[in-house]
């Protein structure tokens, strides 16, 4: 092939139209692409786009000031500071006991491993409802745990402790399986490296093994954060759901609709979405840069 046919022809792809790039035009590798995207498509279609157009369609039919007022609330507004803050709180206490639990079950065999691993699915398996009327009878005074919580002053069924406790079981599994890949594909060769130069066990967690795993500790956190703030099922069954005190706001939501007030509950529900969305967006921003400036640091 001449120099004069190679620079024409690399001239032409050069100069194909933008629409033969886009990548549903293009042929796939493997068959099957067209009816695989179709069907993702009307799946996400079904189940995510036609729900949330149906709650914008009931938000669009309220004025601003009755938006305003759905959304402000005294008693919604209080359900908005206990809902965030316990989803805080639970949030720490999850990535700390899910990143312990990652490590142990990753780096160390010993008897009965697997059956502890698989007990973390337990919240993805268990009807929330059930796991709150579970851990509501565990912590009552009188129950196995809450006897000795009792014994020392604390209340945690039927209180806002009850909470923590609901928003952290159910949201403890996200940081274990999204931490767990990342350390299993760690390794141990560069920690046997920095031992082997001088370095302190405190120093190898640092600067070692914890840089690598920045990125899914944020993202298992974020994913925590963003399932406890529509907790519902476990949360009603041991927080007592007192006004202003333990009410959380898909709690809110459903007083709402008790009371026929779709409108309002439907801009409630929007609240909690552009929460969600919005964290979302910012964790994929966050993780993007966590990794570039991994990349860089490689």
């Amino acid at each position: 092939m001449t120099t004069l046919s190679k620079a024409v022809s690399g001239e032409q792809v050069a100069t194909a139209s933008p629409v033969r790039q886009w990548f549903f035009l293009r042929k796939p590798i493997l068959p099957g692409f067209g009816l695989s995207f179709g069907l993702s498509l009307f799946y996400l279609s079904i189940v995510v786009l036609l729900p949330l157009s149906a709650l914008l369609i009931y938000v669009s039919d309220m004025t601003w000031t009755q938006y305003w007022r759905a959304i402000s609330h005294p008693r919604v507004v209080q359900s908005y500071k206990v809902t965030a803050s316990a989803a805080f709180y639970s949030t720490i206490a999850a990535t700390f006991i899910g990143f312990l639990i990652a490590w142990v079950t990753t780096r160390y065999n010993f008897w009965g491993r697997r059956m502890m691993d698989a007990l973390v699915d337990i919240p993805f398996a268990l009807p929330t409802s059930v796991a709150g009327l579970t851990l509501a009878a565990l912590f009552v005074p009188g129950g196995w745990l809450g006897q000795y919580f009792a014994a020392m002053g604390i209340k945690i069924s039927y209180a806002y402790p009850g909470i923590l406790v609901a928003m952290t079981f159910t949201s403890l599994p996200f940081v274990v399986r999204i931490v767990q890949p990342v350390i299993e594909e760690l390794g141990t060769e560069y920690e046997e490296v920095a031992q082997t130069l001088g370095a302190r066990r405190w120093q190898i967690f640092l600067k070692v093994i914890l840089p690598p795993l920045i990125p899914a500790i944020v993202t298992g956190a974020s994913q925590a954060f963003i399932r406890s703030l529509g907790e519902f099922g476990a949360v009603i069954m041991i927080a007592g759901n007192a006004p202003f005190k333990t009410e959380v706001t898909s709690l809110m939501i459903f007083v709402r609709l008790q009371e026929f007030n779709y409108p309002a509950a439907a801009a409630i529900a929007s609240v909690v979405l552009m929460a969600s969305l919005l964290l979302l967006f910012v964790l994929q921003v966050l993780q993007g840069r966590l990794l570039g400036w991994q990349r860089q640091r490689s």
